[in-house]
């Protein structure tokens, strides 16, 4: 049995990045409680979420029984349709009373992830004060879980009165809890709640990469502070021994696994630790929920025969390598090149691969990064000489924005509002306000040489900077016509300046994650200028069967990307070594390699 689910309490939070499987593993939860014969209602906050397909019904937002197992229940709950209702209920009563700038600021301000966090914890808080939801079910499953972040804004008395309105101009993440007064009693029980673990289980859920299980360990480190225990790991998609022979990249994926894994182990001392093989197939359907936690893994048998018989790599017309996107912006001979995507995509290797191809071409490039483990300095030793690396510290550059703010802003502040500044200052997007405007004295240089930045900030994040500080306002004002004066953002939003790439998996959630960060930007007035679709097995030759049959997914979603993505895209396949050194990350643009799972 998995250690997660001895003595199972009445309520179950899962957290993890997207595309760790928090929904089958949430999903295959419930079914095996329900199989002990329990009442089961299973909730999930994702916007793009996917239980109805995983059960082949329709949910929707109302409680409903599922018609192939007994006992169980479930709930889909869009947070980006609550975010709207409490940004509505918030900015309903100011509209046609305070000026309209003012209004659109303070709907930027509350067009965050912030936003979409405290709508969904609202969620929680429902169903979790709800005396009949309570004595109706024996468990309640979340297939996702608040932040720390969240929570502590929940904490601070002040952040319950109309701060917003007091401070129309302020970047702030303490909107949404403007006018929520009467629920305040409500979000403390709800808190109690999580808090008691003989009630309530926080199970992380992350793959064997470094970069998801220290996304794990940083996320229970943030909740433990709040008092919420989190001791339960699942370790999710690993590689199984069996699908390694004589196949170098599983064996290369199985050996980095391992090492990882190992090496994180310590890190997670205390915890319970459960790991599950990697399923070939798409988790879809109660009996493959049912094998969920079995200790086999590898392909399916039922679909072992059809991987002989059909396509697992992508057709050769279709794909494009990252010398066409290489092809591209030589053209311009300069100009900004940023990435975007989620994390652990590979936003930094792309970056540096297509700097050093640009560089190799004879142009002069600067590739700078927040990569927090200096990793491009040990990828580059052998950089060409044309080509600079630097360095930005989120950590660094985020402290010395909060400092400056609070010098600003913090005067005259009684203690709970200093509190709530300074919980403010430790939302998302005060990292992104602070990486950006270091990174903004760089973007200049672009004008005369490529500048290839591996992040990029969201288009929230951009509106919130414009509607804040003013300057591209105050700049844009005073501009005439022809003349050369830019901000930063008014480069970002000039496609012939700057050209943004979209990086991602070729994988589900990955994806709509990626969408959804590009709608964002189009907010913004941003266009993004191409897609890369990151560690691909569809192109990498793989042998085995298990990651043959991912591939062919791979393929069957490329497919149905190219009709929602109207930009080139491009696709590098995951290889069997790391690219170390300019000669390896240039020939990932000549369509020869990936990153590695790092």
């Amino acid at each position: 049995m998995m250690k997660f689910l001895e003595h199972p309490p009445a309520v179950f939070f899962f957290t993890g990045k997207g595309g760790v499987g928090k929904t089958s593993l949430s999903c295959a939860t419930a079914v095996y409680l329900a199989g002990l014969g329990k009442r089961v209602l299973l909730v999930s906050t994702d916007p793009a979420s996917n239980i109805g397909q995983v059960f082949g019904q329709k949910i929707g937002n109302r409680i409903t029984a599922l018609t192939d197992v007994d006992g169980l229940f479930a709930l889909e709950i869009d947070p980006v349709d609550s975010a709207r209702k409490v940004r509505e209920r918030v900015v309903g009563p100011v509209r046609g009373v305070l000026p309209d700038d003012v209004v659109r600021a303070i709907e930027e301000q509350l067009s965050g992830a912030c936003t979409v966090e405290i709508a969904a914890f609202g969620e929680f808080t429902e169903l979790l004060t709800d005396g009949k939801v309570l004595s109706d079910f024996d468990h309640i499953l979340f297939d996702t879980a608040p932040t720390g972040h969240t929570i502590r804004l929940l904490s601070l008395p002040g952040a319950w009165s109309h701060f917003i309105s007091d401070n129309p101009q302020g970047a702030s993440c303490l909107g949404p809890l403007s006018g929520l007064e009467q629920q305040k009693g409500q979000y403390e029980k709800a808190v109690k709640i999580l808090s008691d673990p003989s009630k309530t289980r926080l199970v992380l859920v992350a793959r064997g990469q470094r970069s998801s299980l220290q996304e794990a360990l940083r996320t229970v480190s943030e909740l433990r502070l709040e008092g919420l225990s989190g001791s339960y790991l699942v370790i999710n998609g690993l590689l199984p021994e069996s699908e390694v022979k004589n196949d170098p990249l599983a064996l290369a994926i199985y050996q980095s696994e391992q090492r990882t894994v190992g090496e994180m182990e310590a890190f997670f001392s205390g915890f319970k630790v459960d790991r599950l093989p990697l399923k070939g197939y798409n988790v879809v359907g109660v009996g493959h929920l049912k094998e969920f936690f079995s200790p086999g893994g590898g392909s399916s048998e039922e679909n072992i025969d059809k991987i002989q018989n059909q396509p697992d790599s992508l057709p050769s017309e279709w794909v494009e390598g990252l010398e066409s996107l290489v092809d591209g912006l030589s053209k311009d001979g300069h100009g900004l090149v940023m990435m975007v995507g989620k994390g652990g995509v590979g936003k930094t290797t792309m970056a540096a691969s297509i700097a050093v191809s640009l560089s190799l071409r004879g142009f002069p490039v600067h590739l700078t990064t927040t990569d927090p483990a200096a990793h491009l300095l040990r990828t580059l030793p052998d950089a060409p000489p044309n080509l600079t690396v630097s360095r930005i510290d989120p950590e660094v550059e985020t402290e010395k924005y909060r400092q400056l703010v609070l010098k600003e802003r913090g005067q005259g502040l009684d203690r709970e509002g200093l509190l709530m500044l300074e919980e403010d200052l430790r939302s998302p997007c005060t990292e992104e306000i602070a990486v950006f405007q270091a990174f903004s004295s760089v973007i200049e240089e672009s004008d005369r040489k490529f500048v290839v930045v591996d992040t990029a900030p969201t288009g929230h994040t951009l509106l919130l900077l414009d509607a804040t500080g003013a300057y591209h306002h105050e700049v844009s004002r005073h501009i005439k016509e022809g003349d050369e004066s830019t901000t930063p953002m008014m480069r970002l939003q000039n496609p012939e300046k700057t050209k943004i790439i979209v990086v991602s998996l070729l994988e589900t959630t990955p994806l709509l994650e990626a969408l959804s960060l590009e709608a964002d930007l189009f907010r913004a007035g941003i266009r993004t200028w191409a897609w890369i679709f990151n560690n691909c097995l569809s192109v990498s030759g793989t042998r085995s069967p298990l990651l043959r049959e991912r591939a062919q997914a791979e393929a069957l979603l490329y497919d149905e990307s190219r009709k929602m993505i109207k930009k080139p895209v491009v696709v590098v396949g995951m290889q069997d070594s790391e690219p170390i050194g300019a000669v390896k990350l240039q020939g990932l643009s000549e369509g020869n390699g990936s990153f590695s799972r790092t």
